[in-house]
């Protein structure tokens, strides 16, 4: 199995070599992940790994104990200094194997795979292969969150998937019990963080379960 470090880091580089091609009205986007764009996106990458405790504690406190409001400031503060100061930041934190303070080492693994489909999604480039592994590792680790972890993943990921066997047709992977829902890695990986997902993205019985819960 391959080092979960090695896994980010490679998931990393690849994410800033991506995102060294992109012109300016890519980066000006929208992706994904609420009101940001590409640019925010990324920034945010850039900002949380190498934020100091002391920082995120100071940022935790001015938005009121609220992470989500917490990250969003922080991202946007950051994507003004441009992109040049971004891509610089993300290979540094690349390098540098860093993570955001506190979080499990499955965490950043999946923050860039699914921050990484905010981003190409939208700009029409997604729909590449996942690494089995990296998909597997942060899958597995986002379907067993519960609150208040969820709260950063758009809402229970328990009542998302109730009841539903997610089977990727992709990659070796299968999740829960009960009709199953196959798809890509990919999708299963919008899924779960509550990104949109189209209409025949998914099939089998317990696909319709999963759409009338998004509907």
């Amino acid at each position: 199995m391959t080092d979960i470090k090695e896994l980010i880091r490679t998931e990393r580089q690849a994410l800033v070599e991506f995102l060294e091609t992109l012109t300016p009205e890519e980066w000006a986007t929208q992706s994904l992940c609420g009101e940001w764009t590409v640019q925010d996106v990324a920034a945010h990458l850039a900002v949380a790994s190498s934020m100091s405790a002391p920082a995120v504690m100071g940022s935790f406190v001015r938005s009121g104990f609220r992470i989500n409001r917490s990250n969003a400031e922080n991202a946007r503060i950051w994507a003004q200094r441009g992109t040049d100061a971004i891509l610089e930041q993300l290979r540094t934190v690349t390098a540098n194997d860093a993570k955001p303070i506190g979080v499990p080492p499955r965490a950043p693994l999946a923050d860039v795979l699914v921050h990484g489909l905010d981003i190409r999604r939208p700009l029409g480039k997604a729909g590449l292969p996942l690494d089995p592994e990296a998909f597997v590792l942060a899958a597995d680790w986002t379907a067993g969150l519960r609150w208040p972890s969820t709260v950063l993943i758009g809402g229970s990921v328990r009542e998302r998937i109730a009841g539903v066997r997610l089977v990727a047709d992709d990659v070796e992977w299968s999740y829960g019990d009960g009709p199953e829902a196959h798809g890509s890695a990919e999708t299963m990986l919008m899924l779960l963080y509550g990104r949109p997902i189209g209409p025949t993205e998914l099939t089998g019985h317990g696909a319709q379960t999963i759409y009338a819960r998004l509907a």
